[in-house]
């Protein structure tokens, strides 16, 4: 029996996780709908395996927690769940240290496989996931935009993925934080991306940041 903690922020679909994954024999200690709670509580209850949705509440990504989980060494296998077929998606989560990727559309017979897996110390990657993680780690659009930032674009975007805020940015650079905002605005228009969530992505799998850092 592999003690599970859940991470989606729908009530049906927790329900529904929990329903099969008990029924395979294994126990759930917990679930949660965000991160900040989750990682709470993975630390507290310490789970062997953490099954994890990429999208979460109120705009919130799984990627946040994985990274944590990985930043503190936590001793747990982290299995992505998800709908997102995207290959960046992929890619980010096995180069966060994803020990597995499964779609959502899976059958069940699949995600008991992918617990087991997992658990078992080896990697697992869904039908189809394999080929869409090819995909983005041989792509070398990303690195191509990263050149199309200027090195003052960059040290901003690295300050502002790491949760500074423009006020500190600007203080620290000595710039006006309407000035820091109008760097953002323009590095966001430049490589593609709408949110806050996508810019991290972006600065992880570009090398940007070092998601190994403080």
């Amino acid at each position: 029996m592999t003690r599970i903690f859940i991470v989606d922020d729908h009530a049906l679909m927790r329900d529904g996780i929990r329903a099969m994954v008990e029924a395979g024999g294994h126990e759930v200690v917990g679930v949660s709908e965000e991160p900040n709670s989750a990682l709470a509580d993975i630390v507290r209850l310490a789970p062997a395996l953490v099954l994890l949705d990429l999208h979460l509440a109120e705009g919130r990504s799984g990627l946040e927690l994985l990274t944590e989980i990985r930043r503190r060494a936590l001793p747990v296998r982290t299995l992505i769940l998800t709908m997102s077929a995207q290959p960046r998606d992929v890619a980010t989560a096995v180069q966060l240290g994803a020990a597995g990727y499964l779609l959502k559309n899976s059958p069940r017979a699949d995600l008991m496989n992918a617990i087991d897996t997992v658990v078992a110390g080896r990697r697992y990657l869904g039908p189809e996931v394999g080929e869409l993680a090819a995909q983005a780690l041989t792509s070398g659009s990303e690195l191509d935009l990263l050149r199309l930032l200027s090195p003052r674009e960059r040290q901003i975007i690295a300050m502002v993925v790491r949760g500074q805020t423009s006020t500190v940015i600007g203080k620290t650079l000595h710039l006006s934080p309407r000035t820091v905002d109008t760097y953002r605005s323009r590095v966001m228009s430049k490589v593609g991306v709408s949110d806050l969530a996508s810019l991290v992505r972006f600065a992880i799998r570009t090398g940007l940041i070092d998601v190994d850092g403080a």
